[in-house]
C-alpha cells in the first residue's frame, strides 16, 4: 500500500502476496529503466497474453498509484484456469482454525505498532459481493518482462544452510525450522519500504511452507510482503493459476499504506497459513479478520499431507554476483542490533502442529548467507532481521 499521488506519478510496484502470494510496497525511485524496441510478434503476444490474463471485470476502479483493480465474478477468476481445477467447486470458509489463534499481542512490541495498513485501492471505491478484486496486468508490465509467456511466474527458491554454496543470487536472513511435520505457520511482520538498486532484483519479507524437498515435485507456499522493480522474478498474486481467492476487500499485488517509519510509526500485517484438516486445502488470513483464500489440496505433492520446513524472514536477490554487492535493502534496510522501529521484525512466529494448534517452534535455528551485508537477531518469540547491502563490510 502506498500514499495517495494527486499528480499520476507511477509508483513502482509495491507489497504484494507471492504463491508465491506477497503484497507489495511502492519502489524506491532510482530504478535502471530498460528501453527496448519490441517487434510486432512480440506486441502480438504480449496482446495475447494480456487477454489471456485479465479477466472480464464488472467493475474497475482506479487506485491513486495508478493501477486498475478490476472486480472479476468470483467463479471467473484466474485459478480456474489450472487444469486440475475445472471442475472445482469453491469452499467459501474454512472448517477449522488453528486452536490458539489470537492477534491480541497487547504485551509484546507489536502493543507498539500501528497494524491498521490499508490498500490504497479502497480510497476510491470496493468491489461488490460476488466479485474479488484482481490487480489489472498492462503492456507494459509484460514489455518490462524478460519473456512474455513466464511474465509472472517465479523460480523455485533456493536454500541451504551451507553458507559455501552458491546459489542463484538470492541472499537470506531468516529463523527456520525442519525435521518435523508442520501444518501452518504465523507471523506478525512490520512493513518497510527497502530501496531497490537494479530492475532484476528484488526484497521480501515472508513466511514460505516447503514441502518434502526428498520427493518428486517440491511444493512451496509463500505470504508475506515484498518489493521488486517488476513481476519477472516470481510467480505472484493471481498471475499463475491455482490460488482460489473468496475474498471482496484485498486485491493481491495492490500496494499499502502507511508503512513503518525509521524512528517513528511502525504499520505491521498478521500473516496465518495453515491446512484444513478437513479437506486438506491450504488457507490464507491476513490480519484478524480477512480470509483471503486457499490453495487446493489437489495441486500439491509433497503438500498433501504436511509441510518439512518453514522459513521466517527476508530475502534479497543480488544481482552483482563476481562484482560489488548489491545495495538492495532487507526489511528496513538497517542492521537487527539497531532494534525496534528501526529494524524489520518477525513477532509472535508460531507453527500450526498436528493436533492442529498453534505454537511455538522447537528448536529453530537462524541462517545469514552474509551477515554483513544482511543479518539476523533471534530473541525468541520474536527476531530482527535485515541490513543495507553494500557498505563498508558487504563490499
Amino acid at each position: 500500500m502506498a500514499p495517495p499521488c494527486g499528480n499520476r506519478r507511477r509508483w513502482s510496484r509495491a507489497i504484494k502476496m507471492t504463491l508465491c502470494l506477497c503484497f507489495l510496497i511502492p519502489m524506491a525511485a532510482g530504478i535502471r529503466n530498460t528501453n527496448t524496441i519490441f517487434g510486432q510478434k512480440q506486441k502480438l503476444d504480449v496482446q495475447q497474453q494480456l487477454k489471456f490474463l485479465n479477466k472480464p471485470a464488472l467493475k474497475s476502479i482506479e487506485s491513486p498509484d495508478g493501477d486498475i483493480i478490476d472486480c472479476v465474478h468470483i467463479n471467473k477468476q484466474p485459478a480456474f484456469d489450472h487444469p486440475f481445477l475445472k471442475d472445482h467447486k469453491i469452499q467459501m470458509r474454512p472448517s477449522f482454525h488453528p486452536e490458539g489463534l489470537s492477534f491480541d499481542e497487547s504485551k509484546d512490541v507489536s502493543s507498539k505498532a500501528k497494524s491498521k495498513i490499508t490498500q490504497l485501492w479502497h480510497l476510491n471505491g470496493r468491489c461488490p459481493e460476488g466479485t474479488i478484486p484482481i490487480k489489472r496486468t498492462k503492456e507494459e508490465d509484460l514489455l518490462r518482462a524478460s519473456s512474455v509467456a513466464t511474465y509472472g511466474r517465479k523460480k523455485h527458491p533456493q536454500f541451504n544452510t551451507d553458507v559455501t554454496v552458491k546459489g542463484d543470487g538470492r541472499e537470506h536472513a531468516l529463523v527456520y525450522v525442519e525435521g518435523d511435520k508442520y501444518y501452518g505457520a504465523k507471523a506478525t511482520i512490520n512493513a518497510w519500504k527497502p530501496q531497490i538498486q537494479e530492475h532484476d532484483e528484488f526484497s521480501s519479507s515472508q513466511i514460505l511452507i516447503r514441502g518434502d524437498v526428498s520427493g518428486v515435485g517440491v511444493n512451496t507456499i509463500e505470504a508475506g510482503w515484498q518489493t521488486n522493480a517488476n513481476q519477472t522474478t516470481g510467480c505472484y498474486n493471481l498471475l499463475c493459476s491455482g490460488f482460489v481467492q473468496t475474498n471482496d476487500q484485498i486485491g493481491l499485488g495492490g500496494a499499502l499504506a502507511p508503512l513503518s517509519n525509521y524512528a517513528g510509526s511502525q504499520y505491521e500485517l498478521n500473516f496465518l497459513v495453515w491446512k484444513d484438516p478437513n479437506g486438506g486445502n491450504w488457507w490464507l488470513q491476513v490480519g484478524d479478520k480477512y480470509i483471503l483464500g486457499y490453495w487446493p489440496a489437489s495441486l500439491f505433492l509433497s503438500l498433501f499431507d504436511s509441510a518439512s520446513e518453514i522459513h521466517w524472514g527476508g530475502e534479497v536477490i543480488n544481482s552483482q554476483q563476481g562484482d560489488e554487492h548489491t545495495s538492495t535493502q532487507m526489511g528496513s534496510g538497517h542492521f537487527p542490533d539497531e532494534g525496534y522501529s528501526r529494524a524489520s521484525y518477525f513477532n509472535n512466529f508460531q507453527i500450526v502442529d498436528s493436533s492442529n494448534i498453534l505454537t511455538a517452534p522447537k528448536n529453530s535455528s537462524t541462517l545469514a548467507e552474509k551477515p554483513k551485508c544482511y543479518n539476523v537477531i533471534n530473541l525468541g518469540s520474536l527476531f530482527y532481521y535485515g541490513g543495507p547491502g553494500r557498505n563498508l563490510n558487504c563490499p
